[in-house]
């Protein structure tokens, strides 16, 4: 079967449990994904903080595609395609920057900033073959939602509200408008960008992967699909929880639940730099002066974010007014974005993973971390932007991280093997992998 024929059977070609392995790995289908995919969907261009103020701008590549996201004078967010339309090179080659237009380095073609053409050196040559409306930079359909920017080169899109369907009505009580910057780190992997996605939009891998975590959480889980986007909750319901000992360990359960959550907090918070706030590990530490030892798990989770949430107040931060904590159940924990986003969450800070495709290569892509959190206003950190390629060269990315991206590059060397056709994925915990490809195939099929 070609790659094209497979691609319209979409149905047969992708099963709950099995996921071929030419996604990954085979350049026609990384061509596919280049025209008939990313020119389709809505993507995570930045976040608005990035734009405040008129001449802001933002890059980001994607594929084969470059956009360009920017602030105009009349304080509207706006996005192009990155590229003069006199010989169609890359217009602005920085990531991130300010100004009051943009030059093209080649022959010095001018933009506004709100796309319109500026200047043409030596326009008169073309007397009246080169009207003014036909180059001005070419527009994306913009939306903004949580403080993220969202592009879509489809100017005919559905609106990002329909298309974030459930996990709109689920997430937005957290507010993320209301969270800024903690970091943001950006890696070059040597693997399919859905290998990256897929490393990190089920919690199955937990106890192969991250084994250590087996101390201080329990790592079953149970996935759901929603459209092409997806979720999973981690522990699973019914389950020992977090800050106890995974069942896989034969372990008693601690009379004393307090210190194991204290840990669990303390190390993720310490080795992902980011997920939970600076402020939780030190509001969670209450629990052992504050709680009785013999509380129930219920009770000990909810003074816990109890005493979270006064922290947060009382630091200027804020909190989330709406959210309650049967919409904090409902949320679970890690929501997987069509197509390459991904963000997990507390009610005062989140992680997020961007995985964008590296050109037409289907064996590397770009993988941005960014952590946000709520802070009092005026008492957002400077940040800088970290770039590393090899990832490698990053010595801190922690034991979690450099533990998911070493796994990622033996993934993508290991099913080149003539001995592995097909991923079997877990048709109740990896749902959000298959539910992922059912949906790539079907934007190929049309």
């Amino acid at each position: 079967m070609s790659l094209n024929s497979e691609a319209k059977a979409f149905p047969s070609a992708v099963r709950d449990d099995w996921v071929p392995k030419a996604a990954y790995l085979d350049p026609e289908f990384a061509k596919l994904e280049n025209e008939r995919l990313w020119p389709r969907v809505w993507q995570v261009a930045c976040r608005e903080e990035e734009l405040s103020k008129p001449g802001y701008f933002v890059t980001t590549d994607v594929g084969n595609e470059s956009f360009l996201v920017v602030r105009s004078n009349d304080n509207q967010i706006r996005a192009f395609h990155n590229v003069c339309q006199h010989r169609g090179r890359r217009l602005v080659n920085v990531t991130a920057g300010r100004t009051h237009h943009f030059t093209c380095g080649f022959h010095a073609w001018r933009y506004n900033i709100d796309g319109s053409i500026r200047h043409i050196p030596d326009h008169q040559d073309w007397g009246d073959k080169l009207p003014e409306c036909e180059v001005g930079l070419k527009p994306l359909k913009i939306d903004t939602w949580g403080g993220f920017v969202f592009v879509n080169i489809d100017l005919n899109a559905q609106p990002l509200v329909e298309y974030l369907g459930q996990a709109y009505e689920v997430l937005n009580p957290f507010e993320f408008e209301n969270m800024r910057y903690r970091s943001i780190r950006t890696a070059r992997l040597p693997v399919n960008w859905k290998v990256a996605v897929e490393a990190f939009n089920e919690g199955y891998h937990v106890q192969g992967t991250h084994p250590q975590a087996l101390q201080i959480m329990d790592d079953s889980t149970s996935a759901f699909a929603y459209g092409p986007h997806s979720m999973f909750f981690q522990p699973d319901l019914g389950s020992r929880g977090i800050g106890q000992p995974s069942s896989r360990t034969n372990l008693e359960l601690p009379k004393d639940l307090r210190p194991g959550l204290v840990r669990y907090i303390e190390y993720f918070e310490k080795d992902l730099g980011g997920l939970l706030s600076d402020r939780q590990p030190i509001a969670t530490r209450r629990l052992l002066t504050e709680v009785d030892p013999n509380a129930s798990q219920i009770e000990v989770l909810t003074k816990m974010v109890e005493f979270w949430r006064e922290a947060a107040i009382e630091s200027g931060a804020g909190w989330p007014e709406k959210l309650t904590a049967e919409m904090v159940a409902k949320a679970g924990i890690d929501w997987h974005l069509f197509p390459n986003f991904i963000i997990l969450m507390t009610p005062e800070s989140a992680i997020c993973y961007r995985i964008r495709p590296d050109g037409d290569n289907p064996e590397s892509c770009f993988f941005d971390l960014w952590a946000i959190q709520r802070y009092a206003p005026g008492q957002e950190p400077a940040i800088s932007p970290e770039y590393y390629d090899p990832w490698r060269e990053n010595s801190n990315w922690g034991e979690v991280y450099s533990q998911d991206f070493a796994n990622a590059e033996l993934v993508q060397k290991g099913m080149k093997s003539s001995g592995f056709v097909a991923a079997r994925t877990s048709p109740k915990q990896e749902v959000p992998i298959s539910n992922f490809h059912k949906h790539v195939y079907k934007y190929l099929a049309e």
